[in-house]
């Protein structure tokens, strides 16, 4: 079994970020539709999202704090 690779440094993509602003600003984003949008699978892997208890996903903490660091 072999361990999945994460770059030492993890920049997100403009798409990314749009995606978790969107979270951010409370829009419902479930897995169905974050497939047919294509969404990054790096954002959870990241920790940046979660899943709920409804299947939805929603951002974390560390997701916010990603938001901020690109807005400064």
């Amino acid at each position: 079994m072999t361990a999945t690779y994460h770059a030492p440094h993890f920049d997100p993509t403009v798409d990314e970020i749009a995606t978790l602003k969107r979270l951010e600003m409370g829009q419902v984003i479930d897995v169905p539709h974050a497939i047919k949008e294509h969404m990054s699978g790096r954002l959870f892997e990241q920790g940046y999202i979660t899943r709920n208890e409804a299947g939805a996903l929603t951002i974390t903490a560390s997701g916010r704090q990603l938001i901020r660091r690109q807005d400064n």
